[in-house]
């Protein structure tokens, strides 16, 4: 009797634990927002050079309507990393919007080598076209270098293209490769002696009369005024001294200190582009991001549409103060109080709970070696003139002629193909030869080959970041990957680009429709953020689309 007792619960348990494993299935399969309930409207948010810390190293300074709104309303990836090298703007950009990597959207990087036409080209070159709002070039840009669609496509593609797609930034790259190839339209801040918002015929001849108001208005010129910290200097203890020898600051003033005066220095410093090094630069940014809601209706029609928005002057503020500034920190706090400007306003004309944002970065930042340096933590400056004349004398003594590269850039060597052959030279005895050479130098910590990149399958460590950012019809025939914290930069400010984790580990929040709430430290990787986005609007995925969904941030 009492086996039988024994069986009969076994069975029940059995069946109760079935049960529940189909409930929770179940709640997995329909744990997407239904179709006649998706957002009216998705803004994504990239800010430039935001490293993860920030978010919690300044927290005690943000208000309650922005980046701690999103981390109490939504859900707050703590763990969220680049998965590939290098980490630049461009290659960032289009990494969050196509939910891949440069190996596949071919964004390698801002600038790189073109193998084909032998120059060297910008991520959003295109001279095909023409400026629309300015007699500059500044307008001749278009996404055509970006080889696979973005979720913004998807959703064009989906709506049968009434869904509006619209991109804003200080940036050309920050707006155009997010916004998509069917954008209406992409628009970024021309400075200089114009000050003016831009875009090419690759989206219109002319500029909609919004944007034409808006020029026309005092917008920008409102912000040469004095930039003074927003809370007393003397409580922004999350910072170092304003006053040291790691910043660079602006032409014409003395010390990068309090305040600065743009109208007194703004015409040593291009006019207009002082406004880009500033945190007024995001204020100007959420001015046009609001106009251009109003100006096109977005988020008023049952068609989902796509604002991409990107603080670019968090990047120009990092690159001439370095990460552990009063500058970085006043220009965070004042983008805290912008992003619940925003939000209000979303609030107010598409209605709480019928958007969703989410909030990223395109790359961290080092700290300025020379500060490390101060604390004794390993760091340096690379010498890339000394490395020249190394190299320059191997190729010579080894070949007979410096030749047979053809190019040095984004820590990569080009070969001259034809040279090569004229040589009867064995490529991949090249290749190997170039790696044992390289590896002797210093502050040089890894070389690899692109042979070693096509036909090794790695999954962890820096080589497989390596291989998520080899495109192998545009990156080179050598790769090189300096020392941890070793920048070929000025000793002042700071830059970024490496597959470590001051560069790779950067904030991923959602919030709004369809948006659990919760956090997680399970790893994300950028290339999730797109598929994540199109299972939430019920479209297809970018088409070059690698990322996973990330079922449990949506309801």
């Amino acid at each position: 009797m009492k086996k039988i007792f024994t069986l009969i619960v076994s069975i029940t348990l059995f069946f109760s634990c079935g049960s529940q494993e189909k409930v929770a299935i179940a709640k997995t399969s329909i744990n997407y927002t239904p179709v006649d309930e998706k957002p009216k409207l998705v803004v994504g948010i990239v800010v430039d050079q935001m490293r993860y810390d920030y978010l919690t190293r300044f927290a005690s300074k943000f208000g309650e309507g922005g980046f701690k709104r999103m981390i109490r309303e939504g859900f707050n990836c703590k763990n969220n990393h680049f998965n590939y090298v290098p980490t630049y703007t461009g290659p960032g950009h289009a990494s969050v919007y196509t939910g891949t990597t440069p190996k596949y959207h071919g964004i390698i990087s801002n600038n790189w080598y073109d193998k084909d036409i032998k120059e060297t080209v910008y991520c959003a070159q295109d001279d095909s076209i023409a400026s629309v709002g300015t007699e500059s070039d500044a307008g001749k840009m278009s996404p055509h270098r970006m080889l696979t669609t973005s979720f913004a496509d998807e959703n064009r593609l989906f709506t049968q293209m009434r869904g509006k797609s619209i991109g804003v930034a200080i940036k050309d790259r920050g707006a155009i490769l997010p916004a998509g190839h069917a954008a209406n339209a992409a628009y970024w801040f021309h400075g200089k002696d114009e000050g003016v918002w831009i875009t090419s015929t690759f989206y219109t001849t002319a500029l909609p009369q919004w944007v034409k108001d808006f020029n026309d208005s005092d917008a920008a010129e409102s912000y040469f005024k004095v930039w003074n910290t927003y809370q007393p200097i003397e409580s922004y203890k999350e910072s170092g001294s304003d006053l040291n020898n790691f910043e660079r600051g602006f032409k014409g003033k003395e010390t990068a200190t309090f305040p600065y005066d743009l109208e007194a220095l703004k015409s040593e410093n291009g006019g207009f582009d002082i406004l880009k090094a500033t945190a007024y630069g995001n204020s100007l940014t959420v001015d046009f991001a609001i106009a251009a809601l109003k100006g096109e209706s977005l988020g008023q029609d049952n068609d989902t549409d796509v604002l991409a928005v990107s603080f670019s002057s968090t990047d120009y503020v990092g690159h001439n103060f370095g990460v552990n500034s009063k500058e970085i920190q006043d220009t965070y706090v004042r983008l805290d109080r912008d992003l619940e400007r925003l939000f209000n306003y979303l609030d107010e004309t598409v209605g709480k709970g019928a958007y969703t944002v989410f909030l990223t970065a395109d790359h961290g930042a080092v700290h300025v070696p020379a500060y490390l340096q101060s604390v004794n933590i390993p760091s340096g400056y690379l010498d890339y003139n000394d490395r020249k004349e190394r190299f320059v004398a191997f190729l010579e003594s080894n070949y007979g002629s410096k030749d047979v590269v053809e190019n040095v850039s984004n820590n990569q060597i080009f070969f001259n193909k034809a040279k090569l052959k004229e040589l009867n030279l064995n490529i991949h005895d090249v290749e190997q030869a170039l790696v044992d050479e390289q590896i002797g130098y210093p502050n040089i910590a890894k070389v690899y080959t692109a042979t070693t990149m096509n036909s090794t399958n790695y999954t962890t460590g820096i080589e497989a970041l390596l291989q998520n950012g080899f495109n192998q019809k545009r990156s080179g025939d050598v790769i090189v990957v300096d020392d941890i914290a070793h920048i070929a930069y000025s000793r002042t400010g700071s830059t970024h680009g490496s597959g470590l984790n001051y560069d790779t580990h950067v904030p991923l929040l959602f919030f709004g429709a369809g948006i659990n709430h919760g956090e997680t430290y399970n790893k994300t990787v950028i290339p999730d953020i797109a598929p994540t986005i199109s299972a939430l609007l019920g479209i297809s995925f970018p088409n070059g689309a690698t990322g996973e969904v990330l079922g449990f941030v949506l309801d």
